[in-house]
């Protein structure tokens, strides 16, 4: 929909577009501030006083410029350029008010368990009554539907590894346990799903005037990165193992360790004959061709010790510009302080700074990727305390003056 935006400047390929936010943690909410960074206007809405408890104080912490709570790293990180209100769910008057943004918004993305919004008088019929071209993306641990005891279930990012299958195949053999992907990344991952089916509900919805409601599963998300996994299994009864960082069924891609520390190598197909040479053996002898696929045969063991042994007379940068000189994949294993100095990193602007609203002043972090050449995504503002955009939405969008406003919040509404 055309909408008279609250964001102060066009911007991006998603201008124009209006999402609102009612989950809280991680996966939901980062795939709409995703969308603001690409212009989209996104409404948070949040618990009147408290706000998303969880993501606001979670982990590390910083100073604010008022002396109100510090707040979260991954909070000054991950609420940037989003309008952040508070609504009570539960009242009468917040139900109310929220239909009346649903009706005036493209997108409307929300995190809980299947029932939650029904209870409040918003099942997906009566949101659509009130704008029957909103897309609507339930975000949940075990789906809207399926077997009662498992919709019923909380999940949390490391609940949608263990049941989505990731991390049983994360870390290092017996008897070492599983291992869960740091730092959120079965979070992250479904937040990008989120994204993605948003926005292609909304591409239908603008062409032909249809919204529609999406059911989208956390440990579903996790499941569908297993690649050939269930294939594996479904035809040949393979039940994938942990390896660590080895690759299954070819060599080399793992860590090696350098006199100085680990990097990691990956040779498929012709780098394979790259990598040999570098190494200084016979790419075309079949003894080595052979170890390529067969890891546990004789020569196999045998190439894998000579790469390692080659690796461990070298530091990190030998290996690295070595193998790279022949176009062998090779990386340092990056660390905060080395990418914060990495000369590529500071070439491509990947740290940038903005202003913090809650700090009082400048941060720097992560700036906004990928890179579009025609309508370049930007940060225009600071993460915010609970409730700062009141006025300007309740306002603004929805024509609300100062005594209404101020009388929702004496009420708690907002």
């Amino acid at each position: 929909m055309s909408i008279d935006s609250l964001v102060p400047e066009r911007f991006g390929p998603l201008q124009g577009v209006r999402i609102i936010s009612s989950g809280t943690l991680i996966a939901q909410p980062w795939a709409a501030e995703l969308a603001s960074e690409m212009g989209a206007e996104v409404i948070q809405i949040e618990r009147p006083g408290v706000g998303d408890s969880g993501w606001r104080t979670l982990g590390i912490r910083l100073a604010t410029a008022d002396g109100s709570p510090p707040v979260a790293t991954n909070w000054i990180q991950e609420r940037r350029n989003i309008f952040c209100i508070s609504l009570d769910l539960s009242k009468t008057q917040g139900r109310d008010l929220f239909l009346r943004l649903a009706a005036r918004a493209d997108i409307w993305m929300e995190s809980s368990k299947p029932g939650t919004y029904p209870k409040f008088g918003l099942d997906d019929q009566t949101v659509f009554k009130i704008n029957p071209k909103l897309v609507i993306t339930h975000v949940s641990g075990y789906g809207q539907t399926g077997h009662p005891d498992y919709i019923r279930r909380a999940s949390y990012d490391i609940v949608g590894q263990a049941f989505g299958g990731t991390m049983f195949q994360t870390g290092f053999p017996d008897p070492n346990p599983p291992t869960r992907a740091a730092p959120w990344t079965a979070d992250y991952i479904t937040a990008l799903f989120t994204l993605w089916s948003s926005l292609a509900g909304l591409t239908y919805a603008r062409s032909t005037g249809q919204g529609q409601s999406i059911d989208l599963a956390q440990y579903e998300a996790i499941h569908r990165t297993l690649g050939g996994t269930m294939i594996e299994y479904f035809e040949q009864h393979i039940v994938r193992e942990r390896s660590g960082n080895r690759a299954q069924g070819f060599q080399p891609l793992d860590t090696f360790a350098a006199k100085d520390g680990w990097v990691v190598i990956g040779a498929v197909a012709d780098v394979y004959k790259r990598l040999c040479r570098v190494i200084g053996l016979d790419a075309e002898d079949p003894k080595w061709q052979s170890a390529r696929v067969n890891l546990e045969s004789i020569e196999g063991i045998e190439f894998d010790a000579i790469l390692r042994g080659w690796v461990n007379e070298r530091t990190i940068d030998e290996v690295v510009q070595a193998m790279n000189e022949a176009q062998v994949p090779c990386s340092r294993i990056m660390s905060s302080d080395l990418m914060a100095s990495d000369p590529h990193y500071q070439a491509r602007g990947v740290h940038i700074e903005w202003h913090d609203e809650q700090l009082g002043r400048s941060v720097k972090g992560m700036g906004v990727v990928p890179r579009f050449s025609r309508t370049p995504g930007k940060v225009w503002r600071g993460s915010v305390k609970v409730g700062h955009d009141n006025s300007l939405v309740y306002g603004k969008v929805l024509g609300l003056s100062e005594g209404e406003i101020a009388q929702l919040r004496r009420d708690g509404v907002i």
